[in-house]
């Protein structure tokens, strides 16, 4: 199991990708259109991130991922419709 060693300050969206600051200054980022769920919000459920310890949860678009995912390009799943 691995664990981060630092811990997100911040969560946002702009410009088509959502952007973690983490404390110690690194900058996670992620174009929207990697998601499917995400790919379908507006800019104001984008912009409206809950953090936690372990992810990033999206609660208008019923999404969370994780940290772990995201490091490893793991941006959610296929939406069936």
């Amino acid at each position: 199991m691995s664990t981060l060693a630092d811990t997100a300050k911040k969560a946002f969206y702009r410009d088509g990708s959502i952007i973690v600051e983490m404390h110690g200054g690194v900058e996670l980022k992620f174009p929207v259109k990697e998601s499917p769920r995400l790919a379908v919000g507006t800019p104001e459920q984008l912009n409206r991130i809950e953090i936690s310890p372990f992810g990033l949860h999206w609660p208008d678009l019923d999404e969370d991922l994780s940290f772990e995912g995201i490091l490893q390009g793991d941006f959610g799943q296929f939406v069936n419709r």
